[in-house]
């Protein structure tokens, strides 16, 4: 049973890991693609999915220092002072 949570835990954090990306980078190229139709600059996509990307990657990289700060300091608490 407790290796069916760790299980659950893991393809959870994996979909928030790729919905942290993917968001990003759909709703800036979206918006992209809208301004280049309404406006007749059709390149300014590109760079708002540059600035997609980043926003996800700045997503995950604070999940990811979250996750990690929490396990580095339970690890710290763990570890017996003398």
């Amino acid at each position: 049973m407790k290796y069916n949570r760790k299980v659950f835990q893991c393809l959870t954090l994996i979909l928030q890991f790729g919905l942290n990306m993917i968001v990003p980078i759909v709703i800036c190229t979206l918006f992209g693609v809208w301004l280049g139709r309404k406006y007749g600059v059709e390149w300014i996509a590109v760079p708002l999915f540059a600035i997609g990307a980043l926003a996800g990657f700045t997503n995950i990289f604070k999940m990811a220092k979250k996750i990690y700060g929490q396990d580095g300091d339970r690890d710290k608490n763990n570890v017996k002072k003398t």
